[in-house]
């Protein structure tokens, strides 16, 4: 029997009705950039997560190089991230012109591993990215202290932990950008 890596029939019969109203309500208004529908899609995620702002960019990738451009982060800089993601984690480091700093996860959580975070410091060190997978957060509260003691920002890559939680906090709301 064939078994298919990727089956999203189901999913989509449940939000198609949704779904392509919201596409007609685009095609009408003829604001295919910003507009009415990306600002209430921003005002429900931050609603949503609990923060006080969130802004819609084109892709998850470029959420990552915003918030990293945003730092300042650029040539002779590093940021620490996880080795187990999506090749669009290091790939937005990579284009700021820094360098990926790859380190290993928790067997158990497939996230970063607090120690191995702080064992990868130096002076070049501008930010920490941990990786939120298979809706689970990594250990923020471990993460935090790493960061706060060597005075760098969390940036948070949640794009595939939507909705999950650590604690009464979600996830893309526990670093200074998500």
């Amino acid at each position: 029997m064939a078994v298919p890596l990727l089956d999203l029939a189901g999913q989509w019969r449940e939000i198609r009705d949704e779904t392509l109203a919201a596409i007609t309500r685009v095609c009408d208004s003829q604001r295919f950039i910003l507009g009415p529908e990306v600002e209430a899609l921003e005002h429900e995620l931050a609603t949503s997560i609990g923060v006080s702002d969130a802004i819609g960019v084109s892709s998850g990738t470029d959420a990552l190089l915003v918030a990293l451009m945003a730092l300042g982060v650029g040539p002779g800089d590093e940021v620490i991230t996880s080795t187990y993601s999506f090749f669009a984690t290091a790939g937005s480091i990579v284009r700021t012109g820094a360098r990926p700093v790859l380190v290993d996860i928790d067997p158990v959580s497939y996230n970063l591993e607090p120690a191995a975070v702080e064992a990868a410091l130096t002076s070049r060190t501008k930010a920490i990215m941990p990786v939120h997978l298979y809706g689970q957060c990594a250990d923020m509260e471990a993460l935090a202290r790493v960061a706060g003691q060597a005075g760098v920002p969390l940036v948070e890559d949640a794009a595939q932990a939507i909705g999950s939680r650590l604690g009464n906090r979600q996830a893309g709301s526990m670093g200074l950008a998500g």
